[in-house]
């Protein structure tokens, strides 16, 4: 199986004060730091290296989830550096650790997906990148993807349009020849990258059927808590 970087290196503003002391991969979620949720549901679906891509309060994290046996995978660590390189950045940074071709999964993100089907669908696929995306009609957040059969026809997070029904569901798999535009050393986005490959008909799709659940508002951390909540009950 392909590794996966987590991108968990950003402010988490959204959530202050409660991040003003503790990065939002360690927050509480039904009783225990949310990335120990993240990285069993990664273990259970057969994911054995992780890669955690961190800046602020990036110590911290390292600290709580060492090597990441007690998940039963590997976990390494790379840091920003001095200043935080963002999304695309940070991956083209790591690049050297991940290989050529790994997952992508934000660090808020808990996503109870098929990952085995969707590298499967990668490598059949045979483009630089694939984007998961999910049916969300505006429901759970502002749909930003035009998909229509089995095909991206665009992604962008700030131009909308009438035909965005779908949303970019937080889970990507590249190679690493798709990001040979982006500096390793300068702050870069990923959606400007997903924007153009979409643009250029190299951007394959996997469309996810169980909606995704992520920690970035205290909302979406309640409704988190609810879904593991009667997933162990079930």
């Amino acid at each position: 199986m392909k590794p996966v970087a987590i991108l968990a290196g950003g402010l988490a503003t959204r959530l202050h004060p409660i991040t003003r002391t503790i990065p939002k991969a360690l927050i509480e979620v039904a009783g225990e730091p949310f990335a120990h949720h993240q990285l069993r549901l990664l273990a259970r679906n057969g994911i054995n290296e992780v890669v955690y891509l961190i800046g602020y309060l990036g110590e911290q994290i390292e600290a709580a989830l060492g090597d990441g046996r007690q998940f039963g995978l590997s976990i390494r660590y790379l840091f920003d550096g001095p200043h935080l390189l963002g999304t695309g950045g940070a991956i083209a940074r790591a690049l050297p650790m991940l290989g050529p071709g790994f997952g992508v999964l934000y660090g808020d993100s808990y996503l109870d997906c098929d990952y085995r089907m969707i590298f499967r669908q990668f490598d059949q696929a045979r483009q630089p990148a694939l984007m998961t995306v999910f049916a969300n009609q505006d429901q759970w957040d502002n749909s930003n993807v035009e998909f229509a059969d089995g095909r991206i026809l665009a992604y962008s997070k700030t131009v909308r349009t009438p035909a965005m029904r779908h949303i970019d569901y937080g889970f990507g798999v590249f190679s690493a020849d798709a990001f040979a535009s982006v500096s390793p050393d300068r702050p870069a986005d990923l959606a400007p990258l997903y924007s153009e490959l979409a643009q250029q008909g190299r951007l394959a799709a996997y469309e996810a059927q169980q909606r995704f659940y992520e920690i970035g508002s205290l909302d979406g951390i309640a409704e988190l808590e609810t879904h593991l909540s009667n997933t162990r009950a079930a």
